[in-house]
């Protein structure tokens, strides 16, 4: 004879399994458990080089998944999902990859000139957001990205991973802190300004959309250093070249005036003048509101941070500090303490579970790429320029002004 169950029984033991099923993870299955429910779906807008590092360190990472990719260069996307399996879906347009409401957050590691434009698209199509650094092209485009981020309630971190290294979070707190005293001098020791596009045309490889590349840009002519092919040594020279980058000011300046602005307490402002070269300074001269002046200077030590104080002296470089006095980089403890992350992108999926700010959120992003851009149009004009962080202007100079934005295509513009 067969069992029946009562109505009311089935919907008690129902009542019973919905309350197993919606208990916390760690109550599941112990420290670190992700539910299925909080896994992360990750899209990569992006294939190449630097796209398939961010992959790899990604990938490893408990409780998330890489589900697609997009790229227009189909070898290089091809490259990308070999080594994750059927699960990432190509694309070849980053506007398909943003309608798949399977995905939460979106990897952005394109050249620069599209930053602005998908960082946004992505933050209206409800996706959080990691984005390379520098954050943007121009300084109204970062801008820009920040208002989207808060219009639509975004997490966005910035890939300014230095914020994540134990030595850079180190050299801020020994500042914050008064252990050098009154900071008073800053060099920082990175190349230089972007230059013309100066490339020779090549053929354009046949499984390259070479205007979907150039996006929201007008037209310049291939050449494959600016996308190198995959195992190519060569890092993309977009990063070179006006309109595409903006040098090693906003490459490498985009991680050490990073520091400088984590470690001044500036991340919401910036220097408040530009001076360039030949009027009265002999290198460009950034001056902070506070009386800190910062010079984009070599002083020995390349891709460096040398921070001079009254009381003692900070170099600081990737893997490295070096302190003076020497005593003070024994010294790990600190009552004034910043954010403390030490894994970059488990702190933005981290950040993105408890609905926070990560470590180098939109505004200290944006801010950093600011004084890179800042600082290179100081370059171009030759002109000292007075800058108003608040506002975001020029304080009367038009022709200053137009270099904060640039003309982009309608389809992409922001």
């Amino acid at each position: 004879m067969k069992k029946t169950i009562s109505r009311r029984k089935f919907i008690g033991n129902a009542a019973t399994l919905s309350a197993f099923l919606i208990l916390p993870r760690h109550v599941l299955g112990g420290k670190g458990f992700i539910a299925p429910s909080d896994q992360i779906n990750l899209g990569f807008i992006g294939a190449g080089r630097r796209a398939l590092s961010l992959r790899d360190s990604f990938m490893p990472i408990e409780g998330v998944k890489i589900i697609a990719s997009c790229d227009v260069y189909t070898s290089k996307l091809n490259s990308f999902c070999k080594n994750i399996g059927t699960s990432c879906v190509p694309y070849h347009n980053f506007t398909e990859l943003l309608q798949q409401k399977s995905i939460d957050a979106v990897v952005i590691a394109t050249p620069d000139h599209w930053h602005a434009t998908m960082a946004v698209k992505a933050a209206e199509a409800g996706k959080d957001i990691y984005c390379e650094k520098p954050l943007s092209l121009t300084v109204v485009e970062g801008r820009k990205m920040a208002d989207a981020t808060a219009k639509h309630k975004r997490v966005f971190q910035t890939g300014s991973m230095q914020r994540s290294a134990p030595e850079f979070r180190q050299a801020v707190e020994l500042i914050r802190n008064g252990h050098i005293g009154e900071v008073k001098t800053i060099k920082v020791s990175i190349g230089g300004p972007p230059v013309p596009y100066n490339l020779p045309a090549e053929t354009v490889p046949t499984d390259l959309d070479w205007d979907l590349w150039l996006g929201p840009n007008e037209f310049v002519h291939y050449n494959h250093e600016l996308n190198p092919v995959i195992g190519d040594p060569l890092w993309g020279r977009w990063r070179d070249f006006k309109g595409l980058g903006g040098g090693d000011i906003t490459d490498w300046g985009a991680h050490m005036f990073d520091i400088v602005q984590w470690a001044l307490d500036m991340d919401h402002s910036g220097p408040v003048e530009f001076i360039p070269p030949g009027n009265d300074v002999k290198h460009l001269t950034m001056k902070y509101a506070n009386g800190v002046i910062m010079t984009h200077e070599d002083f020995g030590k390349p891709h460096g941070i040398q921070f001079n104080g009254t009381e003692g002296v900070i170099e600081i470089q990737r893997k490295k500090l070096v302190t003076t006095p020497d005593t003070l980089k024994d010294k790990t403890t600190f009552e004034k303490q910043v954010y403390h992350s030490d894994n970059h992108y488990k702190d933005f999926l981290k950040a993105m579970r408890d609905r926070s700010k990560p470590v180098s959120d939109i505004e200290s992003g944006h801010r950093s790429a600011s004084v890179g851009n800042l600082a290179n149009i100081a370059y171009d004009l030759k002109v000292p320029l007075k800058w108003d962080p608040v506002k975001e202007k020029f304080l009367n100079n038009k022709a200053a002004d137009k270099q904060l934005f640039r003309k982009m295509k309608k389809q992409w513009a922001v």
